[in-house]
């Protein structure tokens, strides 16, 4: 029923860093985390998912796609306009998003990366619980499109929807306006691939500062639906997570999955319990 309350928690970036993992197993374990998004190709990726596997059920776990600001699992000799010599993507989403919405030639070379991506996942033995994209990528129409494409091959049957619903506590600038509104677009194409989507999102204001007073005001207001609550928790900074994150309070997203309490109308769940 649409009136019920249903939260899905999701950190994001695991397998950038054994911080971030350690984090997000320490959630899982002791609070409210009951998902996380896999960078299959990050540095800690394997510690990742012998973690995951430790977890069991504690923990489903997803797909986060990287087509920007992070390692491809492609060579750099197959994906040569995509990334540099060291296999990374760049971090420009806008000169990026342009580039794979106009060459054909660029864009037969992301179908191939993000088919490794679900393949790599695959390769985990972990069962797939949902997909989304670094930095939010997969608004992007080409890339939600070949993800969802791609992602039915390998049973993706869930996908997040970044749209940050108007209410109390959340950004409403025009910028926050416009990208609620372009969601419409990847929402729509979820639909017509037959996933299941959340009804809202939140965090995209809050990005990086998730902390427990912050976490607690919004799980008190969730609207009526399915949210998704998404977070980046980590036990410290490394040199990694300095360079990609140097402003998020990483200690404090973790400390506001310890803390958080869940109301009693709020369903805790995951995207594969509601599929």
């Amino acid at each position: 029923m649409q009136s019920e309350k249903t939260l899905i928690i999701v950190a994001d970036d695991f397998g950038l860093s054994p911080l971030v993992n350690a984090a997000v197993e320490q959630a899982a374990r002791e609070g409210i985390l009951r998902c996380a998004s896999l960078m299959v190709a990050a540095p800690a990726a394997d510690d990742a998912v012998a973690r995951a596997r430790a977890l069991g059920d504690r923990l489903r776990v997803g797909l986060h796609l990287v087509v920007v600001q992070g390692p491809a699992v492609l060579p750099p000799a197959e994906i040569p306009d995509l990334v540099d010599d060291q296999g990374e993507f760049p971090s420009d989403q806008v000169a990026t998003g342009f580039r794979y919405a106009f060459h054909p030639r660029v864009r037969r070379q992301l179908a191939a990366e993000i088919r490794a991506q679900f393949e790599a996942f695959r390769r985990t033995g972990l069962t797939l619980d949902h997909a989304n994209a670094h930095r939010h990528m997969h608004l992007h129409p080409t890339i939600g499109r070949l993800l969802l494409k791609i992602g039915r091959e390998y049973g993706l049957r869930a996908v997040r929807i970044p749209a940050e619903p108007p209410m109390p506590g959340v950004d409403r600038s025009f910028g926050a306006r416009a990208l609620y509104a372009w969601s419409h677009v990847l929402r729509w194409q979820a639909r017509r691939a037959g996933m299941f989507t959340n009804d809202a999102m939140l965090g995209l204001a809050a990005t990086g500062q998730m902390v427990p007073s912050h976490m607690q005001k919004l799980v008190d207001r969730l609207p009526p639906g399915v949210t998704e609550l998404y977070c980046h928790p980590a036990t410290g900074k490394d040199e990694v997570l300095q360079l990609h994150m140097p402003s998020y309070d990483m200690r404090g997203e973790l400390s506001a999955l310890l803390r958080t309490r869940i109301p009693p109308d709020v369903r805790l769940a995951s995207y594969s319990d509601l599929i």
